[in-house]
């Protein structure tokens, strides 16, 4: 049976390579800063993350992976995202009992004010406007076995555009499978199923004349109608081995930790892309780490590096991200971790 696990993964991993630049959908859902990935370390590793998940950012890549924190943890990541737009995200994850852990995220995706602009006011009206994106999310995982564990995760959509909001709810699901192979883990994600988007607002409230051919009609109040949009609904399916590490490993080793990491990731509107990435580390202090994205439409190499230090009973982690978008420039990501 673990055989055909691993068998049915890696088919879907690398027999899908070939066919994921046939693959081609148009942007047809809304709130799509869901689908930034969240933290520094991840990103450096081209976003193969889920069937890694060992911190705190596992409240974004995979809600099964807060079940193996041993100590309460506190994640804040910055992202500096193009046109000087900001991706910013903070987790808390608290063990609780044998029951499992829970933790707590928000996710805020910002634009700096920009001024109003009409048909015929191209210069500015003198009105400035934002718009703020937010996920709320309450997660709980847990051990169902001593080698499966799984996470739920249910969150608040919002989204505002000047005067007009948008919101529903959402959960994510996901799980993951230390096999039978030394160091190597499975990870199956499906995020953001939930209902549909529908901005309203007051300034869809506008006056209208119903017979504009009669002089002298009063104006009568009428509201624009907006249409409703999903979500971006992800499925990600992955592998993480740990090939020298201290334990659970391919081969043991006290001083140097590789790990290599790669996924499938599908979302209902775009095309397939297949995320690759690896870690090395040195005494568990210094990390370098490196992915590459295959079939995205902007996204690249990457490239990152990592510190951790501990301090008695704490432990601060500090990740640096470059990202390479093509056309749009690089990304940069920086994450901070604090474990006690």
């Amino acid at each position: 049976m673990k055989r055909w696990i691993v068998g049915i993964v890696l088919i879907f991993l690398f027999g899908n390579g070939g066919k994921l630049a046939a693959v081609s959908k148009r942007g047809t859902s809304v709130a799509q800063f869901l689908k930034i990935g969240v933290g520094a370390r991840a990103a450096a590793m081209g976003g193969a993350f889920l069937a890694l998940a060992n911190d705190v950012s596992a409240l974004y890549w995979n809600p099964a992976g807060i079940a193996g924190l041993p100590k309460a943890s506190l994640m804040a990541t910055h992202t500096r995202w193009f046109a000087d737009l900001n991706h910013d995200f903070l987790g808390v994850v608290l063990p609780v009992s044998r029951a499992g852990n829970i933790g707590v995220s928000i996710t805020s995706f910002s634009a700096p004010e920009m001024e109003q602009t009409t048909y015929t006011q191209p210069e500015g009206t003198g009105i400035y406007f934002d718009v703020q994106d937010l996920a709320l999310g309450v997660t709980y995982a847990r051990w169902l076995t001593d080698r499966f564990r799984f996470g739920l995760t249910g969150k608040l959509v919002h989204q505002r555009l000047f005067n007009e909001v948008a919101q529903t709810f959402a959960v994510d699901i996901g799980g993951l499978l230390r096999t039978g192979v030394p160091g190597l883990q499975l990870g199956m994600v499906m995020t953001n199923f939930g209902g549909k988007m529908r901005l309203d607002g007051r300034d869809l409230i506008v006056s209208y004349d119903k017979r504009p051919d009669v002089a002298g009609n009063p104006l009568i109040e009428a509201k624009l109608s907006t249409e409703s949009w999903p979500l971006p609904t992800s499925f990600r399916v992955g592998i993480a081995w740990s090939l020298w590490a201290p334990q659970q490993a391919l081969h043991a080793s006290d001083t140097q930790t590789i790990i290599v990491t790669m996924e499938g990731y599908h979302v209902n509107d775009a095309a397939e892309t297949l995320d690759m990435g690896i870690e090395y580390g040195w005494k568990g202090i210094l990390f370098f780490r490196g992915g590459y994205r295959i079939n995205h439409d902007t996204e690249r190499w990457s490239v990152g590096t990592g510190v951790h230090l501990p301090l008695g009973n704490w432990h601060i982690k500090a990740d640096y991200a470059l990202t390479q978008m093509l056309e749009l420039g690089y990304v940069q990501r920086i994450q901070l971790e604090l474990s006690f």
